[in-house]
């Protein structure tokens, strides 16, 4: 942002049109239920655009023209408002936000128009997911020493990020009434996960995540929750707190180190494997797509592109006459 690192809601109460991004702040958090993660993002991005519009002497939303969001739009590629350029895809994200602002404030009668209705992020190229192999995934797991009670965590962590596909802030999130490890005759264990915007939605357990869980919860968790001072979060860290995004990361990450694994490896990682692995054995993506938690079945199909390709690889190097 302008002048170096500033706060975000500082910067937004600091200008006479970033008082008028906080109505929609609010709309985003309290009506349209995103996720905190999700407005924190929002409110960074609107905080730039503010002193963007301070530094340009535009001094209401009203006063903003056509001209100044485009002229926005190209200080975020190359920081002529004395931000760091973006790339396209942040950039794409905070046009985005711009331009929800201002739909926002036509609809609230804030502004007599919408002048960001021709506003257009700059294009993205489709990034595909990185999966991981099943005997990669397997050593990762299986790397992880179980002795201590941190270590028994650790194990039942990993499995269930791969079992469930959960996003991390849904693993470190969960509390431990939101686990369901009695496993009915026709069935298997399952877990209650919330989403973006609290999103609820139901998912299996695979028997290795379940009995990881299970050992955890009998020989580790009582342990761990000994050194706190009582909470219900399910993983917790040494201190009997939460375990947090940034602690669950570097579990990931030492137990790829150990397991030899030399390209990146992260939390979403074994989302994307999770995924991928599903659809290669048959899953129906629309099955995959609620598991995931996807809105729409088309984020969840950019996997379906991701296992044609494993096909076309798999078709050349095997089938004798699939090259010339």
């Amino acid at each position: 942002m302008p002048g170096g690192k500033r706060d975000p809601r500082a910067a937004l109460e600091g200008t006479p049109p970033g008082r008028q991004m906080s109505a929609y702040l609010q709309h985003l958090a309290v009506e349209r239920g995103m996720a905190l993660n999700t407005v924190a993002a929002y409110r960074r991005d609107l905080a730039r655009y503010a002193a963007f519009l301070q530094a340009r002497g535009v001094g209401s939303a009203e006063a903003v023209d056509r001209h100044t969001l485009t002229d926005f739009a190209q200080a975020l590629r190359d920081g002529s408002d004395g931000g760091s350029p973006l790339s396209a895809r942040s950039a794409a994200r905070c046009v985005v936000a711009v331009r929800g602002l201002h739909r926002f404030w036509a609809l609230e009668g804030t502004t007599p128009d919408n002048p960001a209705v021709d506003l257009h992020p700059p294009s993205v190229g489709q990034r595909l997911p990185k999966a991981i192999s099943v005997a990669e995934v397997t050593a990762i797991l299986e790397s992880v020493p179980t002795e201590t009670e941190a270590g028994q965590r650790d194990r039942a962590l990993l499995e269930f990020l791969y079992s469930t596909g959960a996003r991390i802030s849904e693993a470190v999130g969960l509390d431990v009434d939101d686990l369901h490890l009695e496993r009915p005759k026709d069935g298997p264990a399952v877990v209650r996960l919330f989403g973006k915007g609290s999103k609820e939605r139901i998912v299996p357990l695979g028997s290795y995540a379940a009995n990881a869980l299970d050992s955890y919860l009998v020989r580790g968790r009582p342990v761990l929750a000994a050194k706190g001072v009582g909470t219900a979060a399910l993983f917790l860290n040494v201190r009997g707190g939460r375990l947090s995004r940034q602690s669950a990361w570097t579990v990931l990450k030492a137990a790829a180190e150990r397991a030899g694994i030399d390209k990146p490896v992260s939390p979403h990682t074994l989302r994307h494997s999770f995924a991928t692995h599903l659809l290669e054995g048959g899953a129906d993506v629309r099955v995959v797509q609620e598991l995931l938690g996807h809105a729409s079945v088309t984020t969840t199909q950019v996997y379906t592109r991701v296992t044609a390709e494993t096909l076309r690889e798999v078709y050349a190097a095997a089938h004798p006459r699939a090259l010339a």
